[in-house]
């Protein structure tokens, strides 16, 4: 059943604003500041292929929903793959295969891992097919245009508010990233690293697992039963639900505080009633649609920055009070979209 919470939020999505109002939006662009706004409408129905790594959770689920509502607005045709998750890197590449039988005309790609589909990206970029890397990080040579946030930079974001509570006291931290190899957690684990060379923090690693909940959960079960004591827990969103409702749970035996290195829908909710602290937003749907768009100008030969990045904002209960959610989620009702690209 819904709590009140849980039902005032799905209120507030069923009002979102449609789609035509999503920009201007301030971003970084190949390094500078700026307001992006989108082409009005592609020139002809260009057909684009999605590729993404799952659906198992609301985050792409809202990438999903952001790239179907510009890929309508600008009225091209769009094919949504998902390859069923981290540990299925040859799905992805099997679907990336049927795209390009299927003759798209441009790839929006966010990667299982950096590198596993460069040899393909070659060979679409030498048949001038454009080629964008969306969120997870595609680190292949001439790659189009990247739509993504470094998570690098999302891990500073959440560190830094763990050590302005904490104000200059030690503390330990249990830390689960995500899947290994891919190249957000990657991205995270660098940035976790370099932020807390020097401090006074012990660092717990808790390992990688693929993001569904049956695994993260085993994992922070491991990680909480070793280290009862943990000050705070910095996890990927399935982690850190979990871990929120576990601490809950323990009815105050646990001093635990949860923190989570993205936010979902559930991952808002959970912060809104007080279970999770705070999480940093890398605003994914605005990143889908401003994937969409890259892949339009870059077929229609108009200037485009190669790096776009949405602004990174740290979500705690004051903060959301004030922050957009259609940059985050879809509305209620939306779930998952898989479509075949059309002929």
């Amino acid at each position: 059943m819904r709590t009140l919470k849980g039902l005032l939020l799905c209120l507030a999505l069923a009002s979102l604003p449609a789609a035509a109002e999503w920009y201007p939006v301030a971003v970084e662009a190949d390094g500078r500041a700026e307001e992006y706004r989108p082409l009005p409408r592609a020139a002809q129905p260009w057909r684009i292929c999605a590729l993404l790594p799952h659906g198992k959770d609301r985050y792409w689920w809202g990438v999903a929903w952001g790239l179907d509502q510009e890929a309508a607005r600008q009225g091209v045709q769009l094919g949504i793959y998902e390859a069923g998750g981290y540990e299925n890197p040859a799905v992805q590449q099997r679907q990336l295969q049927e795209c390009r039988t299927a003759e798209a005309d441009a790839y929006v790609i966010a990667a299982i891992n950096t590198d596993g589909l460069c040899p393909e990206v070659a060979r679409l970029l030498a048949a001038k097919r454009p080629v964008i890397d969306l969120s997870n990080g595609l680190e292949c040579a001439g790659v189009t245009g990247h739509a993504r946030v470094d998570f690098a930079a999302m891990a500073r974001a959440a560190i830094a508010y763990i050590e302005q509570r904490s104000a200059g006291r030690s503390y330990s931290l249990g830390w689960l990233p995500g899947p290994q190899g891919a190249g957000w957690v990657m991205s995270a684990e660098s940035g976790l690293h370099q932020v807390l060379q020097g401090k006074p923090v012990t660092l717990y690693h808790g390992g990688y697992a693929p993001v569904d909940r049956a695994s993260q959960a085993q994992l922070v079960r491991d990680l909480l039963g070793s280290h009862q004591h943990l000050d705070y827990l910095l996890g990927n969103a399935e982690a850190a639900g979990f871990a929120a409702q576990l601490v809950q749970t323990a009815n105050g035996s646990r001093r635990t505080e949860v923190l989570a290195t993205y936010a979902t829908e559930r991952i808002i909710e959970q912060i809104r009633d007080g279970f999770i602290l705070a999480a940093p937003t890398d605003s994914p749907v605005l990143q889908a649609r401003i994937a969409i768009d890259l892949a339009v100008r870059a077929l229609e030969g108009k200037p485009h920055p190669v790096e776009v990045s949405s602004r990174i904002e740290m979500l705690d209960k004051g903060s959301l009070q004030h922050f957009d959610i259609s940059r985050l989620m879809p509305p209620e009702g939306h779930w998952m979209i898989r479509r075949e690209l059309p002929q």
